[in-house]
């Protein structure tokens, strides 16, 4: 038999905050890479920086490579305040009722992976002082990271509160190596784990379980159908209230 431990739940204020700092992080670094194709803007480290590659390299291509390298460093925060984003979103969801603003929320690290890259690349093509290989070369690494960023910051599964509250669900159960949680701890998926943590909801996203397991998912749509299905014959069956005459 399977023990069943408890876990200690978590907190969605540093999620967003740490998400937060990490995309002002990538807006930094876009601005540093932006420095480097603009002699209109300055940063004296990263001209620095810029020099000592090309004296290391004893090439002018310093410029790119230290441009590309901002560009990376961009990215990666963008992608790691993403995921800190959704994992704040599954612990504590919004409402569907809006459709544009619930996508809008599930998918800020989208936006941000937009601002962070479309305008230097605009900035890139349009300065007539960058030759034609900065040019290309910065266009389609941008292009290339923009995305990447896009595609990895998406939230493919969003959770909203209506979900939460169609599930009706306030203990969860996840394994250790596991990649899901699941609402049922005779699942077929982990009835045979030696050890299942059962929690919150919150704390099975804090531990990385962000979504349903696929065979709870639907043996939970299959009760919740069954169960509107019975309030449909209750309501049909009920015996009809006829209405007493005026007086």
């Amino acid at each position: 038999m399977a023990d069943t431990k408890k876990a200690s739940g978590g907190s969605t204020i540093g999620l967003r905050i740490g998400a937060v700092i990490l995309w002002i992080a990538a807006l930094v670094m876009e601005f540093f890479a932006i420095s480097t194709i603009m002699d209109t803007v300055s940063v004296g480290f990263i001209a620095a920086l810029v020099e000592k590659v090309c004296d290391a390299l004893k090439s002018t291509d310093g410029r790119l490579y230290v441009m590309v390298g901002l560009l990376v460093v961009d990215a990666v925060f963008v992608i790691i305040g993403a995921q800190l984003w959704k994992n704040a979103n599954h612990i504590n969801p919004a409402s569907e009722k809006n459709k544009a603003l619930f996508w809008l929320w599930n998918n800020m690290g989208v936006v941000v992976a937009a601002i962070c890259f479309i305008p230097f690349i605009v900035l890139l093509l349009k300065n007539d002082k960058a030759d034609k290989k900065t040019k290309a070369i910065g266009a389609v690494a941008a292009a290339i990271l923009l995305a990447i960023s896009g595609l990895a910051s998406y939230d493919w599964n969003p959770v909203s509160k209506e979900d939460l509250a169609a599930q009706g669900v306030s203990t969860v159960f996840w394994t250790q190596y596991g990649t899901k949680y699941h609402t049922h701890d005779d699942c077929s998926a982990i009835k045979n784990s030696t050890t299942i943590t059962s929690g919150t909801l919150d704390e099975a996203v804090t531990s990385k379980k962000e979504a349903e397991c696929k065979i709870c998912e639907k043996r939970d749509a299959k009760a919740l159908a069954a169960l509107e299905w019975d309030a449909h014959k209750a309501e049909q069956n009920a015996p009809a209230v006829q209405e007493e005459p005026a007086a």
